[in-house]
């Protein structure tokens, strides 16, 4: 199930970030304060979260998106995570196609995903290449040096 994260879900959402070893701590630092606008400022529109739930109704993962500002229908996906004891059960597709439900409901044109090319990141751009993402756009040595920006995108119209 996937549901709007709730202020009780935040040391969760915290524990998946750090858990998966996978992000630094500007990273999770980052994060944090994105969580803590969302569930702080109930008038913000830049950010929505959700969390999807393994059927033991724990949360398995958390999703963050929402509108690219200046644009017109055009969503970014910002974080998707999934707790390392829950990962290859299908939780990351389900919240990707959850949104991209979103995006059709929405009226959404287009949906963007910005990821590194580390290595450590391949498993991550597979997975968006095996949900029809294309690679629209990479930015050289943009993190850092040999760190490129790679922007994946998918048209809905």
């Amino acid at each position: 199930m996937i549901r709007v994260m709730q202020a009780a879900d935040k040391s969760i959402v915290m524990a998946i970030l750090h858990n998966t070893n996978f992000f630094s701590n500007a990273e999770i630092d980052m994060a944090e304060e994105l969580v803590d606008i969302y569930l702080n400022d109930p008038e913000q529109k830049d950010y929505k979260f959700v969390v999807i739930e393994n059927p033991e109704r724990l949360v398995a993962g958390f999703m963050t998106y929402g509108p690219t500002p200046l644009t017109k229908d055009v969503f970014d996906l910002y974080w998707i995570a999934v707790s390392p004891s829950e990962q290859n059960h299908g939780y990351g597709r389900k919240m990707v196609q959850w949104l991209e439900n979103q995006m059709e409901d929405k009226k959404g044109r287009l949906l963007i995903i910005e990821t590194s090319s580390q290595e450590r990141y391949e498993k991550t751009r597979r997975f968006y290449i095996s949900q029809g993402y294309k690679e629209s756009v990479r930015i050289k040595d943009f993190y850092k040096p040999d760190d490129d920006r790679i922007i994946y995108v998918k048209y809905f119209r």
